[in-house]
């Protein structure tokens, strides 16, 4: 999408900030639908982000996998869940949510520096063969693929592990069957 710069620095900062907020509001909400629908939204704006650094095929994936699949597979498997509804709006602080706000501010932090220490500008991207848009399209398309079934095919296969052991997880959540204590007699339960 080829936008005046202004124009693309402002939708831009508009899309980040959006993003930073239906992030708090992902992380902050007590209601885990409310969460589960601002997820989704985040999606969104992350594959509109796509859309403005001119990756068609990305945005399209993250439409379709993250938003159509993966958040709706999140808001039905939240929507079989019997959770108590909590009074407050915003839960309150334990130890463990210090050391994962640590941990993450952390993380934030040292990709920051990466980022901003980063010569940009000395980043450019090749591409061979002719300047026609379609063939760029598929070139890059092409690229994805085999990165995805080369180079990248253990991080590619273990995501679909824990993709479907999450699917498994939401499933037995859902479900909400109680294990039997191995100590109890199975006969005397059913009476």
């Amino acid at each position: 999408m080829k936008l005046f710069e202004s124009f693309s620095e402002t939708i831009f900062f508009i899309l980040e900030f959006t993003l930073i907020l239906g992030t708090l509001g992902v992380i902050l909400l007590t209601d885990i639908v409310y969460s589960a629908f601002l997820l989704g939204f985040v999606f969104a704006c992350v594959a509109l982000l796509y859309l403005l650094l001119d990756s068609d095929f990305v945005a399209a994936a993250q439409i379709l996998i993250y938003v159509g699949a993966i958040n709706v597979l999140i808001v039905f498997a939240v929507m079989l869940i019997n959770k108590k509804k909590s009074d407050s709006l915003f839960l309150f602080w334990t130890i463990g949510d210090g050391i994962t706000f640590v941990i993450c501010i952390s993380i934030f932090l040292v990709l920051n520096n990466a980022i901003s220490t980063t010569s940009w500008s000395k980043i450019s991207l090749f591409i061979e063969g002719n300047k026609n848009e379609k063939l760029i399209l598929t070139d890059n398309i092409r690229r994805i693929g085999s990165g995805f079934l080369t180079e990248f095919i253990v991080p590619f296969e273990l995501m679909s592990i824990i993709l479907l052991i999450a699917l498994i997880g939401a499933i037995v959540l859902a479900r909400g069957e109680q294990l039997i204590n191995p100590m109890e007699n199975p006969l005397e339960r059913k009476k």
